[in-house]
């Protein structure tokens, strides 16, 4: 059995292998390379993981920090955004607040501008009522034209282009108005009243006495140097003297003689014969007016005293009374009617402009 089994070397034949040997294989020298270029490397991998690690710490402490702030940011921005939610919450229930008075207001003045329009309109078509009714109850030109006058003044106040038809017929009526001739209803009135009050003052043709004062006047002249009872004597002769002669005119009739109960019905018929023509004005009955003045101006000449100056005054005033133009015809403002009625007819215009845009 032992011859089968195979020799071991000795230990003296074993020889010992040097260093020199070893560092002159390549192998080794590759191995030793590599293993102080892992141990380098390990080296420099743990420099820079600790490097890597102060610099992760100090980057979460920053980052730490940074949250810290940020949450502290977070908060105020909450605070801050609550609070202007709260403003703009306040802002919004003012905006609609003010929106709701500027529909108010808007609606206010719609209706004040309709109320004016309206009320403007109103005021014309009174104008209009008076002058057509100076016109068809007194005859009062005057008074119509100031009053359509008045109405064209405030229809100019206000420009509305639905109005130009309007002011063009009330400008017509009053150039018609314009074209009358002129009547001063009042003053014929005035001196009507004046006449009628004059009346009895007026003295008849029979109470007319002659005249002394001339002989008077001759009579001092003569005895302005006579003694006193020689003027005393020459005064009664002159006076009986003149008694016995009167000088009166011849081309005209004598007036006629009146019982003195009739004087007074004289005067009063006078009167009434004034006071009919004064009507006679009112309704415009020029024929009446003419006819009644005639008559009084007549009955003066024949039953009153033509040498005294107030009814010599009178009877001149009755006859610049008779010239006067009464009974002209007068329009009726048809077109000037007509026309507020077409604009009272007329829709309610659009809305005006707001006002602010």
């Amino acid at each position: 059995m032992s011859s089968d089994l195979p020799s071991l070397p000795s230990v003296d034949s074993i020889k010992p292998v040097g260093s020199a040997s070893i560092w002159r294989t390549p192998f080794v020298f590759i191995a030793a390379l590599a293993l102080a270029l892992l141990a380098w490397q390990w080296l420099e991998t743990r420099s820079r993981l600790g490097d890597l690690q102060e610099e992760l710490a100090r980057r979460l402490a920053t980052s730490d920090s940074v949250a810290q702030e940020g949450r502290t940011l977070a908060r105020q921005a909450q605070e801050n955004l609550r609070d202007l939610q709260g403003k703009v919450g306040a802002l919004e229930a003012r905006l609609a607040e003010s929106q709701g008075q500027q529909l108010a207001l808007e609606a206010m003045y719609q209706e004040f501008s309709r109320s004016r329009d309206e009320r403007l309109l109103v005021e014309v078509e009174q104008a209009v009522n008076i002058a057509a009714q100076q016109l068809q109850l007194a005859g009062n030109v005057q008074g119509a034209l100031l009053a359509l006058q008045s109405a064209d003044a405030r229809l100019a106040s206000v420009e509305r282009p639905q109005w130009l038809a309007l002011r063009k017929a009330i400008a017509g009526d009053i150039e018609a108005l314009k074209a009358l001739p002129q009547v001063d209803a009042a003053g014929v009135t005035l001196k009507l009243e004046t006449l009628i009050g004059r009346i009895d003052s007026l003295p008849l043709g029979f109470e007319a006495r002659p005249r002394a004062e001339a002989a008077t006047g001759k009579m001092d002249k003569g005895t302005k140097t006579s003694p006193a009872w020689l003027a005393s004597l020459w005064s009664e002769f002159w006076s009986d003297f003149s008694q016995l002669v009167r000088i009166e005119r011849m081309d005209r009739a004598d007036p006629a003689l009146l019982a003195p109960s009739n004087a007074v019905f004289l005067r009063e018929n006078v009167k009434l014969r004034l006071m009919n023509a004064r009507l006679a004005l009112l309704s415009r009955d020029g024929n009446s007016f003419r006819e009644d003045v005639r008559v009084a101006a007549q009955w003066l000449e024949r039953y009153f005293d033509l040498k005294n100056s107030g009814v010599a005054a009178a009877r001149e005033d009755l006859q610049a009374l008779e010239k006067t133009p009464v009974g002209v015809d007068l329009p009726g403002l048809h077109a000037s009617l007509a026309a507020l009625l077409r604009v009272q007819a007329q829709p309610e215009a659009a809305p005006l402009r707001k006002p602010g845009r």
